[in-house]
């Protein structure tokens, strides 16, 4: 937990792609802020105290001082990210960055992070792992159009880096750990570079022991 006195509160699982998205833009804001640990895969979602802040039983989450609450990913970056360099100005830049946004959400995420899930936090035997190929095979045609996009373009959010980028980064930078390779993604290999250095820039805290143990036997 940290930044006890903040006004801003961030419920979520530290090695969630989605929830490190908010961390993430957190830190290059520099804004103060208490993070709430929440373990989904353990079922701290479903309870009934959490249930209470977010019916879908999701984080990341953020609470704000006044008690108004924000869920999903993508929106909590929009709201923190306005006024900021972090989101454009101009209304069709704008647009081009929520796009991309919208394709991480659902073109995106479901195969790269649900493979990632499958290969870590299920036990070998899950009839789950059937899934494997073919969110492999969806994971790999999301890169492809990410590869085909910075074959032009520097960044995802516009001319300059942004919130798309921290939304498209988060579940990107870790697809190896769902079985799916990056070597044959050079542009997107020097955007995830690029990214690191950014000034602020934190990375996502590794697994469990455990899981680390399923990745590295996991075909």
């Amino acid at each position: 937990m940290s930044n006890p006195g903040a006004a801003l509160t961030v419920y979520g699982m530290s090695t969630s792609g989605n929830c490190h998205k908010v961390r993430l833009l957190l830190a290059q804001l520099g804004t103060r802020y208490r993070w709430v640990e929440v373990d989904s895969a353990a079922g701290q979602t479903r309870t009934e105290a959490f249930l209470t802040l977010n019916p879908n039983g999701k984080v990341p989450l953020i609470e704000r001082g006044d008690g108004r609450v924000l869920t999903e990913s993508n929106a909590i970056l929009f709201w923190l990210a306005e006024g900021t360099p972090f989101l454009p100005a101009d209304g069709w830049q704008r647009a081009q960055a929520l796009s991309w946004m919208f394709f991480e959400q659902y073109s995106h995420e479901p195969y790269i992070a649900v493979a990632r899930f499958i290969r870590g936090w299920t036990p070998p035997d899950s009839p789950r792992r059937q899934e494997l190929p073919r969110l492999r095979e969806r994971g790999h045609a999301a890169l492809a159009m990410m590869e085909r996009h910075l074959a032009d373009h520097a960044w995802f959010t516009g001319p300059e880096y942004g919130i798309a980028d921290i939304a498209l980064f988060a579940y990107t930078a870790v697809a190896a750990d769902g079985g799916i390779e990056l070597s044959s993604y050079p542009a997107i290999g020097r955007w995830l570079q690029a990214l690191r250095a950014r000034p602020g820039f934190v990375a996502m805290p590794d697994p469990s022991p455990e899981v680390l143990r399923n990745f590295a036997a996991s075909p």
